[in-house]
């Protein structure tokens, strides 16, 4: 109950915050002040497009409110905001609640990312098979001497960010096949957390966006990476170091990596003004050229991403 509260709040504080920066400019497609949803496990990506449209229309204000996955969307149904950067597109059910409304919202790809597991530097044992991790998330796989019989690591601490986040449904769906978790994940708060959860715990195993790692250009990803070892996955039955792989943009590209999904944003926007705007940015030359940089795959794709393959 009081997350929930909180999560309102904050959704009460941005509104002010909104109404502060409006200050009589005209809503257009590049002009105006905005509040957008984004799913926590996607806010550097966010953060670095924004502030870089910012800065190109300096007439606009984007008020962002990073939350769990189901908390976004909730807010684009409530007509909360009319933008949303997720991890998949509106529902049929969802759709048939905004056509009912006269409503005809879009869900516009604009990228691929995957799911990064992460381990403590002390932790031997960094290569896994899909198999394996559905053992681990099910409850079935419970200690690190299950996997490695020298290992005294004890028991296998699962951590992820939020019950509702994209992360979780991520793994219910694509790696449990829609089993349920088991009791012994628990949930740390944000993907920060998450990390820094792993960095001090040397039995965790942690879940988390890639785009939290996957910018080689940001400090704050180069100290993240410096903390935590980022797991190799493999999809055969017996992981080597040779047929798995870390996801790096290259292997997204290439699909060799397992776990990646795709990055949409979410769109009901009748008017046509800035969330229209916002969204041609990010799926503009410009846009696409900030998701590269971050480690990411541009839907966009440009022909010398091979040239990724010599930085592996």
């Amino acid at each position: 109950m009081n997350i929930r509260i909180g999560f309102w709040l904050l959704c009460l504080i941005s509104l002010v915050a909104c109404k502060g920066k409006t200050s009589g400019v005209q809503d257009t497609l590049f002009s105006g002040v905005i509040r957008v949803a984004v799913d926590e496990t996607l806010s550097p990506l966010a953060e670095e497009e924004i502030a870089v449209f910012e800065a190109q229309y300096n007439q606009t204000g984007i008020v962002p409110i990073y939350t769990s996955e189901v908390d976004a969307i909730t807010l684009l149904l409530c007509d909360s905001v009319r933008w949303v950067l997720a991890t998949r597109p509106l529902s049929g059910d969802e759709l048939e609640s905004f056509h009912s409304n006269k409503f005809f919202p879009e869900s516009i790809k604009i990228a691929t990312d995957g799911v990064a597991l992460i381990v403590n530097r002390q932790n031997a044992d960094s290569i896994f098979n899909v198999s394996t991790l559905k053992k681990i998330f099910s409850g079935e796989i419970t200690r690190w001497n299950q996997l490695s019989a020298d290992s005294k690591l004890g028991e296998i601490q699962v951590v992820f960010d939020h019950r509702n986040s994209s992360t979780v449904r991520y793994v219910l769906d694509s790696i449990c096949g829609r089993g349920n978790l088991s009791d012994r994940c628990h949930a740390a708060g944000t993907n920060r957390d998450v990390i820094e959860y792993v960095t001090r715990t040397p039995g965790a195993m942690g879940i988390i966006g890639v785009n939290w790692i996957s910018d080689e250009q940001d400090s704050l990803c180069r100290d993240f990476r410096k903390e935590i070892q980022v797991a190799r996955i493999s999809r055969a039955e017996l992981p080597t170091y040779g047929n798995s792989y870390q996801p790096y943009q290259y292997y997204l590209y290439t699909g060799q990596y397992p776990l990646s999904r795709d990055i949409y944003i979410l769109l009901n926007d009748p008017r046509s003004a800035l969330p229209t705007g916002l969204t041609s940015f990010f799926a503009g030359a410009r846009g696409q050229r900030i998701i590269l940089k971050a480690g990411l795959l541009p839907i966009t794709m440009p022909v010398n991403i091979v040239n990724v393959r010599d930085q592996l």
